[in-house]
């Protein structure tokens, strides 16, 4: 008997001996030597026409990790398209399957997701003193910060400067200049506008163009009222004039082209404009590498004054309160706005500088974006409900498939603002 206990007695120790072994051959280390903590970091990024850029920097971010904190990060990397991204991480955030790190447009998402109580609380993370002061209000609300951003936009429509020398045309800085350019267009047989309508969020466009250039000028009242229950689309004379103005003017079978065929089309000149941001450069330039293309300001009447740029704050990262490694979150969010490597993440987007860590040179696109922002020929981004502009998105469609009046329009648009009201007030 003693001899089979301590036959059993040396086999448990010289397996567990083994064991002990195995573990720690197969241990992750940095270059030190030391043993790395596992964690595993969930990130949803709604722009899936950048993984490679997107995932190149949360490559450099893991080795990062490794030897500066001892982590060895396993990024589980969710990119989504447009269309589903909105849905899905609504589901995702209401079910507690929570991204530790996501994107959200900072104007539509941050005020609901934050009433929601999804938003952790980065005022005080080192990445905001980096900002420029003009960016931080874009992801702040009441004193607080809940993102970083990484899209400070400066659209208005696209425009073939090729195609506009060839034909010796300006920019047209009213309606009627526009008329003018869509005729001498198309007496040389240039079709005036890509039109894409696929892709819902496209048509929706022409809401924050005409609601922002008309709240700044002609107006004034608009956002007030309507934000006060006691506006109407009917008020927004502006609205449909251009809204029917680009789609008697544009290229054929548009709601079976999306934004990827759309940027193809224009990079390869079946159109001379488009009505669209510079968003889509990355597209556009992959399409045709030397395009030559610009950004000007969308005239909606003959007032020159209204006829300005968009500026606002779109896609930004957010933590969520809810993550279980918001350290580690927290760690990736201020590497957005890291020193040495943030200012070649921005430049390998095609965004605009949001830093003096951006020192990279401007494409010619923004630098024509640019020049409209310091001539201060800008409006700030209206801050329409994301439910109108939902809403807004399957109106306009119906609108250009001649399924809905403008009148139904006006009703729809004015009947999602008062059911925002309701259930927000």
């Amino acid at each position: 008997m003693k001899k089979i206990v301590i036959t059993m007695i040396t086999l448990i120790l010289f397996g567990s001996l083994l064991a002990a072994c195995g573990s720690k051959g197969g241990s992750a280390t940095n270059s030190s030597g030391e043993k790395l903590e596992k964690v595993d970091l969930k990130v949803f990024i709604s722009q899936p026409r950048f993984k490679k850029q997107y995932e190149t920097y949360l490559e450099q971010f893991v080795e990062k990790q490794k030897e500066e904190k001892g982590r060895d990060i396993n990024i589980k990397l969710e990119m989504p398209n447009v269309n589903q991204a909105d849905q899905l991480l609504k589901t995702r955030l209401a079910s507690g399957d929570s991204p530790d790190i996501f994107s959200l447009h900072a104007g539509n998402d941050i005020p609901v997701y934050d009433k929601a109580g999804y938003l952790e609380d980065l005022s005080g993370e080192p990445f905001i003193e980096k900002l420029y002061e003009t960016v931080t209000p874009g992801v702040t609300i009441d004193d607080r910060v809940l993102a970083v951003p990484l899209e400070t936009l400066q659209w208005g429509y696209l425009y073939n400067k090729d195609m506009f020398a060839e034909y010796n045309l300006e920019i047209p800085t009213t309606m009627s200049e526009m008329k003018e350019v869509i005729k001498v267009l198309e007496e040389n047989d240039v079709t005036p506008f890509i039109r894409a309508y696929k892709d819902s969020y496209i048509p929706q466009l022409f809401l924050p163009l005409v609601v922002g250039a008309s709240s700044a000028t002609t107006n004034p009242d608009f956002m007030d009222n309507m934000n006060e229950g006691k506006g109407s689309f009917a008020e927004l004379k502006d609205l449909f004039p251009v809204m029917d103005l680009v789609h008697a003017h544009g290229t054929d079978r548009a709601f079976e082209i999306g934004q990827d065929q759309g940027a193809s089309d224009f990079a390869n000149g079946k159109a001379a404009m488009w009505v669209q941001g510079a968003w889509m450069a990355e597209s556009i330039v992959a399409a045709k590498e030397d395009f030559n293309f610009g950004v000007a300001a969308l005239p909606i009447n003959d007032d020159p004054n209204s006829t300005l740029i968009n500026l606002s704050t779109s896609t930004s990262l957010a933590v969520s309160k809810e993550s279980k490694v918001k350290d580690v979150a927290k760690d990736f969010i201020n590497y957005v706005m890291d020193d040495e490597d943030s200012s070649a993440l921005y430049e390998s987007l095609a965004f605009n500088p949001i830093s003096d860590l951006h020192t990279f040179d401007l494409y010619p696109w923004l630098e024509d974006s640019n020049a409209y922002v310091e001539d201060g020929r800008i409006y700030q981004d209206p801050t329409i409900p994301s439910a109108v502009k939902s809403e807004s998105e399957k109106l306009f469609q119906s609108y250009f498939a001649d399924d809905a009046t403008q009148e139904a329009v006006i009703k729809g648009l004015d009947r999602s603002w008062e059911q925002y009201l309701k259930i927000n007030n």
